[in-house]
């Protein structure tokens, strides 16, 4: 009987081949393909570093794969991978000397130290809030448990932080296939701190809040907003207080709506460690903000600064149309709300609202309210998250600041 011919290294490893759609995709240099849009695979597990070629075979890099999520894979490098913890290691330095070499974090001690795709580490976030970080792991390949070791380790080195604690999201590993599991403390004793933010001072927990417990991408709005703020201000959405503290430095009062109670009561906590005796007032309500901001309209209460930083409104593209009716809608009942030369800034978190669709309902907005407005600042995320121009994932945060006259 004749040998078995010897199959090579290289074709014994996990590959898939994809659709002309799909190598089209990452010619534009987007990381993302579509499970649509493979055509072939071969010996590819769950989570598995794949080898990448087109219909021809034609090798173009290498991916993090899924076998559960829509987004099949996740190019991780245009070239060979051999040792994945080894890579990740790498970028994690990377990452962190980006941040330092072009200055980005120089003046706070809360920001990001991982965007996923953005920093080249699909399906992994990084988050230092003071002498704690947080993690956060999106995708099979970076659940691998050496690769989870290899963050810890890299962190631990990089950042010596007095705690190293992973927020779960327990929708995307359940997308991922992945067993549950609760956020926890993965390195050393300390969950929380105190960060500070443009001079304002927050308590963080990183066990609990939303996402991962504060909103590091607003951190430059925050102080952009406060230096046009002035007068009686409203912050609906207020959350754990971002705008509001920051607002209350520059306002004679300072209203900060929000529907959750223990926000509310963290912002409390959080104006306790900033506020010191001045006139000015700070007040937390609880309640929906689209009924508030309807009877306050109703009622004629009038601010000279609101500011509109609601959670995203479009999370999947068939919420599209709704979520610019509530944005039309939020944003027309501020203005209204604004006295002559008043300040409105306006929010939008949705990626499927693209910076033109915010900036047309805010517009059109105006023209229902009969009001003339000022474009002074068209911001988006903090300078921590960066922003790949052939990635529009990663450009979802829209910041406006206007001024609004008759």
């Amino acid at each position: 009987m004749p040998k078995n011919p010897t199959v090579s290294a290289k074709q014994s490893e996990p590959s898939v081949k994809l659709s002309t759609r799909g190598v089209a995709r990452l010619q534009a240099r987007h990381p993302w393909v579509y499970r649509s849009d493979i055509i072939e695979e071969k010996n590819v597990p769950p989570g598995a570093i794949v080898r990448v070629h087109d219909q021809r075979g034609k090798f173009l890099g290498t991916a993090l794969y899924s076998s559960s999520s829509q987004i099949a894979i996740r190019m991780i490098s245009h070239g060979s991978v051999a040792d994945l913890p080894a890579l990740v290691t790498e970028r994690i330095r990377a990452a962190i000397a980006y941040r330092k070499d072009n200055d980005l974090v120089a003046n706070t001690d809360a920001y990001r130290v991982v965007f996923s795709e953005a920093d080249f580490l699909p399906g992994l976030i990084v988050d230092r809030y003071n002498d704690v970080v947080t993690v956060q792991i999106l995708t099979q390949a970076m659940d691998a448990p050496a690769v989870r070791e290899t963050i810890v380790r890299t962190l631990r080195e990089e950042l010596q932080p007095a705690g190293i604690v992973e927020r779960v999201e327990p929708r995307i590993r359940e997308i991922e296939h992945l067993p549950p599991l609760p956020s926890s403390l993965l390195y050393g004793d300390k969950s929380s701190t105190v960060i500070g933010m443009n001079g304002i001072r927050f308590h963080y927990d990183g066990l609990e809040g939303q996402k991962t417990g504060a909103f590091l991408d607003q951190r430059e709005n925050y102080g952009a907003a406060a230096q046009y703020a002035h007068g009686e201000a409203l912050d609906a959405f207020c959350y754990q207080g971002g705008f509001a503290l920051h607002l209350a430095a520059k306002c004679s009062s300072v209203t900060g709506v929000d529907s959750s109670r223990p926000a509310l009561e963290m912002a409390e906590k959080n104006a306790a460690l900033n506020l010191t005796p001045n006139g000015r007032e700070l007040e937390w309500i609880e309640g929906n903000a689209f009924d508030l901001l309807r009877e306050y309209a109703a009622a004629n209460r009038r601010y000279d600064t609101i500011v509109l930083d609601p959670p995203a409104f479009a999370k999947t593209k068939r919420d599209l149309e709704k979520a610019l009716g509530g944005y039309k809608e939020l944003n027309l009942r501020a203005m209204k709300m604004l006295r002559l030369g008043g300040i409105l800034v306006t929010c939008s978190c949705s990626f499927h609202v693209s910076a033109a669709d915010f900036l047309k309902v805010v517009a059109d907005a105006a023209q229902d309210a009969h009001k003339t407005l000022r474009l002074v600042e068209n911001r988006g995320t903090a300078r921590d998250h960066p922003t790949l121009l052939n990635v529009p994932e990663t450009s979802y945060l829209k910041c406006l600041i206007l001024v609004v006259s008759d």
